[in-house]
């Protein structure tokens, strides 16, 4: 097989399992542009009951994100992620037939219960080669960003035809189509990449939170979802104050969303080109908290509303497509199942506490005041970033190896960090694996697939 580009089975397998990534996110983030509106005709309604509906199905994803992960490796790719599409189609429906806000909030929470990222993702390292994995990764991650501008687009529209019901029959229908796509679309898994690289590893969690850079990046999705959560708590009511109505901002939504991307692209290439992640990835926080604060200071006119959002979206934008590629690079050898776990868990918690905290201060200290504090939050995550490592260029590999005692495998390690162009070595004797993160320009592969099958010692 070439290593020059994705075999049949990966394209199948990237676009399949992208499709159903972005069909399940679509419904979830359909909420975020009509729900702060619609939401005031249901039962029970208060500002702080808002947040919490909106933002419920993170609480339940965060919790049971890697759970899902470790029993996908245990009974099977396929039957977790079906289990978890009829979970959260069981969400979808109590969620449509609810008139109380009790009942939509139950419903999202239960949507959360389908949390089948983590275990979309390992099937996508089973299906894939290990040279070819980032281009099958890259894929879903497009699929991800696509569904929300989507979803931007769509919710005023099912919202205006149908109601808010209609909103989650329509979530109902598109997580059916999902559980076709799986069961039909995509191919069963040919072969298995090592558990580390594909699955939470238990054992490797606490010690992976408190990891220093790792924690960085943890804790920036976590505000970078609280941020945008919150934000929609309020921001459709600002658009409808500004003389949009809410039947229209699918009008505002889709040049804003496809204007931020356009204008992060080049930002991006610069970033690679130049080698300049770090101060970019900086300067795209620094963009964030200006366009939360300028929510805050400018007057609730149209064209200021308009101004911060595009400079809200190009920053968010551009923080979603880097974080995880970032992320895979900080990510110890041998444990990027268990660091994709815990970022996507933190991903999911920022929005539920986003979702809280909107509802809260709205309720406490009036709408407006969200985008003061989150412009304060942010602001942090600026300061935090600051002491960010800078970026070295690395690939990894996964190697089989004969060590099959934990003292042969530290000496070995040993060796292995010593050879030019190892930055990390990580060996797994009960697996009889090995992990590395190399500079490709200096390493030797040969000399270090020569040294990984010398024969274990008596």
């Amino acid at each position: 097989m070439s290593v020059s580009g994705l075999n049949r089975i990966e394209k199948k397998a990237a676009f399949s399992l992208a499709s159903v990534f972005g069909v399940r996110m679509l419904g979830l983030f359909m909420i975020l542009p009509v729900f702060a509106i619609y939401g005031e005709q249901l039962i029970g309604y208060s500002p702080l009951w808002i947040g919490l509906a909106i933002g419920a199905y993170g609480l339940t994803q965060a919790l049971l994100q890697i759970p899902m992960g470790i029993l996908s490796d245990k009974f099977g790719r396929k039957p977790i992620i079906l289990a978890g599409l009829v979970v959260f189609l069981l969400g979808s429906v109590i969620a449509a037939m609810s008139d109380t806000i009790y009942g939509v909030v139950v419903g999202r929470a239960i949507q959360g219960m389908g949390a089948i990222a983590s275990a979309i993702l390992a099937l996508a390292a089973d299906l894939s080669r290990e040279e070819q994995r980032p281009k099958v990764m890259a894929t879903i991650g497009m699929f991800i960003g696509l569904s929300f501008t989507f979803a931007m687009v769509l919710g005023p529209i099912v919202a205006e035809a149908f109601g808010l019901s209609g909103l989650f029959w329509f979530t109902g229908a598109l997580t059916i189509l999902a559980m076709f796509l799986i069961q039909f679309m995509v191919p069963n898994s040919v072969n298995k990449a090592p558990r580390g690289d594909s699955v939470a590893l238990p054992e490797q969690i606490t010690k992976l939170i408190r990891h220093p850079q790792l924690s960085r990046l943890n804790w920036g999705v976590f505000i970078l979802h609280m941020a945008l959560t919150a934000c929609f708590v309020t921001l459709p009511k600002q658009f409808v104050a500004s003389g949009l109505a809410l039947e229209h901002h699918w009008q505002l939504y889709l040049p804003t969303l496809l204007g931020s991307f356009f204008l992060m692209v080049p930002f991006m290439i610069f970033a690679m080109k130049k080698q300049k992640e770090k101060p970019m990835f900086s300067a795209a926080i620094a963009l964030f908290t200006g366009a939360l604060f300028l929510l805050w200071l400018m007057p609730s006119g149209f064209w200021s509303l308009v101004l911060s959002v595009v400079l809200f979206f190009t920053a968010f934008n551009y923080l979603e497509a880097t974080m995880p590629s970032i992320l895979s690079r900080l990510a110890p050898a041998g444990v990027k199942g268990s660091v994709m776990g815990i970022y996507s868990s933190s991903q999911f918690l920022g929005a539920f506490v986003g979702g809280i905290a909107g509802g809260f201060i709205a309720n406490e200290y009036g709408e407006h005041s969200i985008f003061l504090v989150m412009t304060v939050i942010s602001a942090i995550w600026l300061l935090l970033s600051f002491g960010m490592q800078p970026l070295k260029k690395s690939k990894s590999y996964s190697f089989t190896t004969n060590i099959t005692c934990e003292a042969q495998a530290e000496n070995i390690a040993e060796q292995l960090i010593n050879m030019p162009g190892v930055i990390e070595a990580t060996l797994v004797h009960t697996e009889a694996m090995a992990y590395l993160k190399v500079d490709d320009k200096l390493v030797d592969l040969a000399a270090i697939k020569a040294l990984l099958k010398a024969e274990p010692s008596a």
